[in-house]
């Protein structure tokens, strides 16, 4: 078994479940309450304690923001019960994706987190990526950042065997995608807006159930990291290029080793090596249904993935009150 390996067994797999657990029981007594940094500091003070509770010397490299603006789950901090003689073990977390979405009680809230081995996962800045995605059974390579988007549905589709307007693509409904999605319309493609959430919108891509072939837009770099590195654990194509707005942007990304600003990423650049993929539902959504509260039990319904064994575990938890 590789050195890789090792180091993640010692972190044992459902143990990451129970850490997106905490994130998004702690959060959900506030779903609907309109209050994004309640719920958000709530679901971070849970996730922070149960990942300090477990035998790793941990370094967060995609979190809640650089030092100055979080005060915990920064990038850079240490987690872990054995810092300094544990497996060494590098974390992107979101302890709640969707602040805005558990705030106003809508659909695909989630409690995510990604492990991986010592420089396993890339330290993306808090900058944007433009993002591309679909699920497995594609051939290699067939979807670009330098091709345009009519050029990238009318590959999808014809691996497909189908005419473009059969294809679904998800994209997040901001302002700044106004000319992508008239020009996916345009095509005649199909377009799914979604408010928030695009970890789980790209997973969708993996899930013929959802109907989404595609995902494309911009949105966080620190979730297409996340995003990457679910996708290496059950397949897919992922490419990403982080966008940068002013040179306070450009200063994060030389601060964390990045010199290549123009770069596309593949899936494997972003999430190398073996990984591990938790997310545990806070608002029902595609993926996953979200906590729920009666008769003194709270119910949870997980997924955890491996890249080294492509093994998903789909967990129901039932937690007293």
């Amino acid at each position: 078994m590789s050195t890789v390996s090792n180091v993640l067994d010692r972190v044992l797999v459902l143990e990451m479940v129970r850490v997106t657990e905490a994130a998004a029981i702690a959060c959900s007594p506030l779903i609907g309450h309109g209050d994004e940094k309640a719920a958000d500091a709530a679901a971070v003070d849970a996730m922070r304690t149960a990942l300090n509770g477990l035998y790793m010397d941990g370094t967060v490299v995609i979190g809640e923001g650089e030092r100055d603006e979080a005060p915990m789950l920064y990038i850079g901090e240490k987690v872990g019960s054995a810092i300094g003689k544990g497996p060494k073990i590098d974390i992107a977390l979101d302890p709640l994706e969707g602040t805005t979405i558990c705030a106003t009680a809508g659909p695909n809230s989630l409690a995510v987190l990604a492990i991986a081995e010592e420089g396993g996962l890339l330290n993306a800045p808090d900058v944007y990526m433009d993002k591309i995605a679909v699920g497995p059974g594609y051939p290699d390579n067939i979807i670009d950042l330098d091709k345009s988007p009519s050029e990238n549905v009318k590959a999808v589709a014809a691996a497909k065997g189908v005419e473009p307007s059969k294809i679904m693509c998800c994209v997040l409904n901001r302002p700044r995608h106004e000319a992508l999605i008239a020009e996916l319309r345009a095509l005649g493609c199909g377009v799914m807006l979604i408010g928030d959430g695009d970890v789980a919108g790209v997973i969708a891509t993996t899930n013929p159930e959802t109907t989404i072939d595609i995902y494309m837009g911009s949105g966080g770099a620190p979730e297409g990291v996340l995003a990457a590195a679910a996708l290496r654990c059950v397949g897919g194509q992922f490419k990403g290029r982080l966008l940068f707005r002013n040179d306070d942007e450009r200063a994060r990304a030389a601060k964390w080793g990045v010199t290549d600003l123009d770069k596309q990423y593949d899936l494997t650049e972003l999430a190398k090596g073996d990984c591990i993929f938790a997310a545990t539902g806070v608002t029902d959504g595609s993926l996953l249904a979200g906590v729920k509260r009666k008769k003194g039990v709270m119910t949870t319904e997980s997924v955890v993935m491996r890249a080294s064994s492509g093994t998903v575990r789909w967990v129901k938890g039932e937690h007293r009150i």
